[in-house]
Protein backbone atom coordinates (compact mmCIF):
# COMPACT_ATOMS: atom_id res chain seq x y z
CA UNK A 1 0.00 0.00 0.00
CA UNK A 2 1.07 3.34 -0.97
CA UNK A 3 -0.11 4.82 2.12
CA UNK A 4 1.50 3.89 5.84
CA UNK A 5 -0.12 3.97 9.09
CA UNK A 6 0.88 7.53 10.15
CA UNK A 7 0.52 6.84 13.78
CA UNK A 8 3.20 4.11 13.64
CA UNK A 9 5.66 5.56 11.96
CA UNK A 10 5.79 9.15 13.53
CA UNK A 11 9.39 9.00 14.90
CA UNK A 12 9.25 9.55 18.97
CA UNK A 13 9.65 13.08 19.88
CA UNK A 14 7.64 14.16 17.06
CA UNK A 15 4.62 16.17 17.65
CA UNK A 16 1.98 17.10 15.07
CA UNK A 17 0.46 20.99 14.75
CA UNK A 18 -2.18 22.42 12.96
CA UNK A 19 -0.91 25.21 10.52
CA UNK A 20 -2.36 26.94 8.03
CA UNK A 21 -4.89 24.20 8.07
CA UNK A 22 -2.94 21.46 7.69
CA UNK A 23 -1.54 18.80 9.92
CA UNK A 24 2.05 18.84 10.38
CA UNK A 25 4.60 16.85 12.14
CA UNK A 26 7.04 18.57 13.70
CA UNK A 27 10.64 18.33 15.76
CA UNK A 28 11.70 20.66 18.50
CA UNK A 29 15.14 20.71 19.74
CA UNK A 30 15.92 21.77 22.73
CA UNK A 31 18.79 25.00 23.07
CA UNK A 32 21.79 24.14 24.53
CA UNK A 33 21.95 28.02 25.65
CA UNK A 34 19.73 30.90 26.50
CA UNK A 35 18.78 33.51 24.19
CA UNK A 36 20.23 31.57 20.95
CA UNK A 37 18.48 32.09 17.63
CA UNK A 38 16.54 28.94 16.75
CA UNK A 39 17.05 27.05 13.58
CA UNK A 40 14.25 26.39 11.32
CA UNK A 41 15.10 23.43 8.88
CA UNK A 42 13.64 23.54 5.78
CA UNK A 43 14.03 20.37 3.51
CA UNK A 44 14.12 19.34 -0.05
CA UNK A 45 10.99 18.94 -2.41
CA UNK A 46 10.94 14.82 -1.32
CA UNK A 47 12.46 15.38 1.97
CA UNK A 48 10.76 14.93 5.58
CA UNK A 49 12.04 14.91 8.93
CA UNK A 50 13.98 11.86 9.06
CA UNK A 51 15.24 12.18 5.55
CA UNK A 52 17.37 15.62 7.32
CA UNK A 53 18.95 12.15 9.25
CA UNK A 54 21.45 13.44 12.23
CA UNK A 55 22.26 17.01 10.90
CA UNK A 56 19.80 18.84 12.77
CA UNK A 57 20.74 17.47 15.91
CA UNK A 58 24.02 17.81 15.30
CA UNK A 59 24.01 21.43 14.24
CA UNK A 60 22.01 22.56 17.32
CA UNK A 61 24.24 20.70 19.13
CA UNK A 62 27.61 22.22 17.79
CA UNK A 63 25.81 25.90 18.30
CA UNK A 64 23.51 25.62 21.04
CA UNK A 65 20.74 26.62 19.23
CA UNK A 66 17.28 25.49 19.48
CA UNK A 67 15.86 23.98 16.10
CA UNK A 68 12.39 23.35 14.60
CA UNK A 69 12.21 20.58 12.41
CA UNK A 70 8.90 19.61 10.00
CA UNK A 71 7.60 17.82 7.53
CA UNK A 72 5.93 20.21 5.06
CA UNK A 73 2.37 19.12 3.70
CA UNK A 74 2.60 16.33 1.55
CA UNK A 75 5.63 15.10 2.78
CA UNK A 76 6.65 12.89 5.39
CA UNK A 77 4.11 12.28 8.08
CA UNK A 78 2.36 15.64 8.04
CA UNK A 79 -1.23 15.39 6.38
CA UNK A 80 -1.23 13.59 3.37
CA UNK A 81 -1.15 15.95 0.04
CA UNK A 82 -4.82 16.05 -1.58
CA UNK A 83 -4.19 17.35 -4.72
CA UNK A 84 -1.87 18.68 -7.20
CA UNK A 85 0.48 21.57 -6.33
CA UNK A 86 0.48 24.41 -7.84
CA UNK A 87 3.14 26.19 -9.50
CA UNK A 88 3.49 28.53 -6.38
CA UNK A 89 3.75 25.86 -4.07
CA UNK A 90 7.08 27.19 -2.53
CA UNK A 91 5.31 30.58 -2.57
CA UNK A 92 2.67 29.74 -0.44
CA UNK A 93 4.95 27.81 2.07
CA UNK A 94 7.04 30.79 2.54
CA UNK A 95 4.23 33.84 2.84
CA UNK A 96 1.83 31.93 4.48
CA UNK A 97 2.96 28.26 6.34
CA UNK A 98 6.35 29.15 7.63
CA UNK A 99 5.28 32.30 8.97
CA UNK A 100 2.00 30.48 10.73
CA UNK A 101 4.46 27.93 11.88
CA UNK A 102 7.08 30.54 13.74
CA UNK A 103 3.93 32.55 15.42
CA UNK A 104 2.74 29.23 16.79
CA UNK A 105 6.12 28.03 18.19
CA UNK A 106 6.68 31.96 19.37
CA UNK A 107 9.52 31.99 17.15
CA UNK A 108 10.13 36.12 15.67
CA UNK A 109 12.00 35.91 12.18
CA UNK A 110 14.82 38.23 14.27
CA UNK A 111 15.27 35.04 16.68
CA UNK A 112 15.71 32.57 13.42
CA UNK A 113 18.01 31.26 10.98
CA UNK A 114 16.49 29.54 7.95
CA UNK A 115 18.59 26.62 7.46
CA UNK A 116 16.91 25.29 3.95
CA UNK A 117 18.46 22.66 1.26
CA UNK A 118 17.00 22.59 -2.42
CA UNK A 119 13.33 23.46 -2.55
CA UNK A 120 13.69 24.54 1.41
CA UNK A 121 16.71 27.24 0.23
CA UNK A 122 14.01 28.71 -2.05
CA UNK A 123 11.53 28.81 0.42
CA UNK A 124 14.55 30.59 2.64
CA UNK A 125 15.32 32.67 0.28
CA UNK A 126 11.09 33.77 -0.84
CA UNK A 127 10.71 34.52 3.16
CA UNK A 128 13.46 36.72 3.56
CA UNK A 129 12.97 38.50 0.50
CA UNK A 130 9.30 39.31 0.74
CA UNK A 131 8.01 38.42 4.69
CA UNK A 132 10.84 39.13 7.02
CA UNK A 133 14.78 39.13 7.74
CA UNK A 134 15.60 36.72 9.53
CA UNK A 135 18.43 36.96 11.86
CA UNK A 136 20.30 34.24 9.19
CA UNK A 137 20.25 32.00 5.97
CA UNK A 138 22.01 28.76 5.48
CA UNK A 139 21.19 27.78 1.60
CA UNK A 140 22.13 24.44 0.53
CA UNK A 141 22.02 23.66 -3.26
CA UNK A 142 19.42 26.24 -3.48
CA UNK A 143 17.24 27.26 -6.99
CA UNK A 144 16.27 30.28 -7.93
CA UNK A 145 15.47 29.80 -11.52
CA UNK A 146 14.48 26.37 -13.64
CA UNK A 147 17.78 24.82 -15.51
CA UNK A 148 17.78 21.71 -18.16
CA UNK A 149 20.17 20.02 -15.84
CA UNK A 150 17.31 20.13 -12.89
CA UNK A 151 15.01 19.07 -15.22
CA UNK A 152 16.96 16.01 -16.90
CA UNK A 153 17.85 14.91 -13.22
CA UNK A 154 13.36 14.96 -12.27
CA UNK A 155 12.54 12.96 -15.35
CA UNK A 156 15.28 10.82 -14.63
CA UNK A 157 13.55 10.67 -11.26
CA UNK A 158 10.54 9.32 -12.66
CA UNK A 159 12.09 6.66 -14.48
CA UNK A 160 13.73 5.38 -10.80
CA UNK A 161 10.47 5.87 -9.12
CA UNK A 162 8.44 4.13 -11.59
CA UNK A 163 10.92 1.44 -13.13
CA UNK A 164 13.70 1.06 -10.45
CA UNK A 165 14.17 1.30 -7.02
CA UNK A 166 13.92 4.82 -5.84
CA UNK A 167 9.94 4.13 -4.99
CA UNK A 168 10.99 1.48 -2.24
CA UNK A 169 13.74 3.66 -1.03
CA UNK A 170 11.36 6.68 -0.29
CA UNK A 171 8.14 4.55 0.95
CA UNK A 172 9.69 4.23 5.19
CA UNK A 173 10.18 8.28 4.93
CA UNK A 174 6.38 9.30 3.94
CA UNK A 175 2.80 8.42 4.42
CA UNK A 176 2.11 8.38 0.90
CA UNK A 177 4.83 7.77 -1.16
CA UNK A 178 2.86 8.07 -4.70
CA UNK A 179 1.31 11.61 -3.63
CA UNK A 180 4.47 12.85 -2.63
CA UNK A 181 6.36 11.79 -4.93
CA UNK A 182 4.22 12.91 -7.46
CA UNK A 183 3.45 16.41 -6.03
CA UNK A 184 6.70 17.10 -6.45
CA UNK A 185 7.70 15.46 -9.81
CA UNK A 186 4.54 16.75 -11.79
CA UNK A 187 4.76 20.36 -11.30
CA UNK A 188 8.55 20.70 -11.57
CA UNK A 189 8.27 18.47 -15.22
CA UNK A 190 5.16 20.87 -15.96
CA UNK A 191 5.59 23.48 -19.09
CA UNK A 192 4.24 26.05 -16.55
CA UNK A 193 6.97 25.94 -14.14
CA UNK A 194 9.65 26.78 -16.69
CA UNK A 195 9.26 30.22 -16.25
CA UNK A 196 9.68 29.97 -12.50
CA UNK A 197 12.19 32.30 -11.06
CA UNK A 198 12.66 33.91 -7.67
CA UNK A 199 15.87 35.93 -8.37
CA UNK A 200 14.13 39.38 -7.78
CA UNK A 201 13.36 38.38 -3.99
CA UNK A 202 17.15 37.71 -3.67
CA UNK A 203 17.54 41.78 -3.97
CA UNK A 204 15.61 43.13 -0.83
CA UNK A 205 16.99 40.62 1.39
CA UNK A 206 19.50 42.34 3.97
CA UNK A 207 20.31 38.92 6.08
CA UNK A 208 23.52 37.48 6.19
CA UNK A 209 23.96 34.22 4.02
CA UNK A 210 25.81 31.05 3.65
CA UNK A 211 25.39 29.38 0.34
CA UNK A 212 26.38 25.78 -0.15
CA UNK A 213 26.72 23.63 -3.16
CA UNK A 214 28.32 20.15 -4.38
CA UNK A 215 30.12 20.75 -7.43
CA UNK A 216 28.42 17.60 -8.98
CA UNK A 217 25.07 18.19 -7.94
CA UNK A 218 23.05 16.53 -10.67
CA UNK A 219 19.48 18.71 -10.17
CA UNK A 220 21.19 22.35 -10.86
CA UNK A 221 24.75 24.15 -11.94
CA UNK A 222 26.90 26.69 -10.18
CA UNK A 223 24.61 29.31 -12.09
CA UNK A 224 22.38 29.10 -9.54
CA UNK A 225 24.16 30.55 -6.03
CA UNK A 226 26.45 32.56 -8.48
CA UNK A 227 22.91 34.46 -9.51
CA UNK A 228 22.25 34.29 -5.63
CA UNK A 229 25.63 36.16 -4.60
CA UNK A 230 25.54 38.74 -7.33
CA UNK A 231 22.09 40.11 -5.77
CA UNK A 232 23.40 39.89 -1.36
CA UNK A 233 25.85 39.87 0.71
CA UNK A 234 26.58 35.73 1.03
CA UNK A 235 29.01 33.60 1.96
CA UNK A 236 29.67 30.70 -0.77
CA UNK A 237 31.87 26.92 -0.24
CA UNK A 238 31.68 24.33 -3.17
CA UNK A 239 31.73 20.92 -2.12
CA UNK A 240 33.82 18.60 -4.05
CA UNK A 241 33.37 15.05 -4.36
CA UNK A 242 29.38 15.91 -3.84
CA UNK A 243 26.33 15.50 -5.28
CA UNK A 244 22.39 17.41 -4.37
CA UNK A 245 22.93 17.20 -0.27
CA UNK A 246 26.21 18.14 0.87
CA UNK A 247 24.93 17.92 4.60
CA UNK A 248 25.01 13.78 3.78
CA UNK A 249 27.32 13.76 1.15
CA UNK A 250 29.97 16.06 3.11
CA UNK A 251 28.75 15.80 6.80
CA UNK A 252 32.19 17.07 8.77
CA UNK A 253 32.49 19.92 6.44
CA UNK A 254 28.80 20.83 5.85
CA UNK A 255 28.35 20.77 9.77
CA UNK A 256 31.62 22.87 10.54
CA UNK A 257 30.75 25.83 7.72
CA UNK A 258 27.33 26.03 8.92
CA UNK A 259 28.41 26.07 12.90
CA UNK A 260 30.82 28.82 11.94
CA UNK A 261 28.60 30.86 9.61
CA UNK A 262 26.04 30.49 13.18
CA UNK A 263 28.19 31.84 15.23
CA UNK A 264 29.69 34.67 13.62
CA UNK A 265 25.94 35.66 12.44
CA UNK A 266 25.40 35.68 16.05
CA UNK A 267 28.55 37.88 17.53
CA UNK A 268 28.08 40.22 14.57
CA UNK A 269 24.16 40.36 13.39
CA UNK A 270 24.10 42.51 10.37
CA UNK A 271 20.68 44.71 10.45
CA UNK A 272 17.93 43.30 8.74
Amino acid sequence: MARSDTASCVAAGVEQATIAGRMLEVERIAAGEPQMPTLIFLHEGLGSIAMWKRFPRALCASTGCGGIVYSRYGNGFSEVLGQGRSVEYMHHEACVVLPELLAAYGISSRDAILVGHSDGASIALLYAGEIASPRGLILEAPHVFVEERSVRSIAAAKVAFESGDLRARLAKYHADVDATFYGWNDVWLSAAFRSWNILSSSATIAAPALLIQGVDDEYGTLAQIEAIAAALDADRFLAGRCGHAPHLDRFPETLNLAATFIRNTIESPKAG
